[in-house]
């Protein structure tokens, strides 16, 4: 887990135990950072997933596709955000990024083999319109994006959020996905399904 970036944002590298191949979700920014533990570990990644396209999640994702030559996988809605990013930044004082034409796009259901691994494609919206989550059922471990974090959730003020939405799509996880479940989230620390459906706050919703 690297968190880069002036938003603290949580970019993965993973495989694997032992394999050369390996898979990133969400290159938010410090790309060299990022391209360098790839080079150290000495994996080849065989694809950049990303969870939605909000500028701190895709910052870097660019440099490091034309780096490494991997394929991108982005929500489909929101391929236009990725192919111009600066142009959805929502504050002055980020940027600029260079934008990028997604090479695969998602839409929730999929199930991709990629790194020795199967994922499955959870469409949880809510934080963004097209925010899909990743799920490593073998492995028991999702990356959440910024729909769920340890003890709060994803900010649904932005264009295209709905906390109602973002509930459902909590929901889901937490009903369809076991509780000890890791959670790999977009910000902050790692945690579990189970422990944030016992403690986050504002999950007490699910609970009525």
């Amino acid at each position: 887990m690297f968190t880069v970036g002036q938003i603290a944002e949580n970019c993965f590298l993973f495989r694997e135990d032992g394999s050369d191949r390996a898979l990133i979700v969400d290159p938010g920014d410090e790309a060299e950072r990022i391209l360098a533990a790839v080079n150290e570990l000495g994996v080849t990644i065989d694809g950049i997933l990303l969870t939605h396209t909000h500028f701190d999640h895709i910052g870097a994702v660019a440099p490091i596709a034309k780096a490494t030559g991997a394929p991108v996988w982005c929500p489909k809605i929101e391929t236009p955000v990725l192919a111009d990013i600066n142009s959805y930044v929502p504050w002055p004082g980020f940027g600029p990024y260079e934008s990028y034409e997604a090479d695969h796009k998602v839409s929730g259901g999929e199930k991709l083999e990629l790194a020795g691994m199967e994922i499955d494609v959870i469409f949880t919206p809510g934080h963004s319109p097209g925010h899909v989550t990743f799920s490593i059922p073998d492995e028991a471990a999702v990356f959440s994006g910024d729909v769920l974090f340890q003890g709060s959730v994803g900010r649904t003020d932005l264009p295209g959020g709905n906390w109602q939405t973002l509930l459902e799509s909590i929901r889901s996880l937490v009903d369809t996905l076991p509780g000890e479940t890791t959670v790999y989230p977009g910000h902050m620390g790692v945690t579990t399904l189970g422990a944030e459906r016992a403690s986050n706050p504002f999950l007490a919703e699910l609970a009525r």
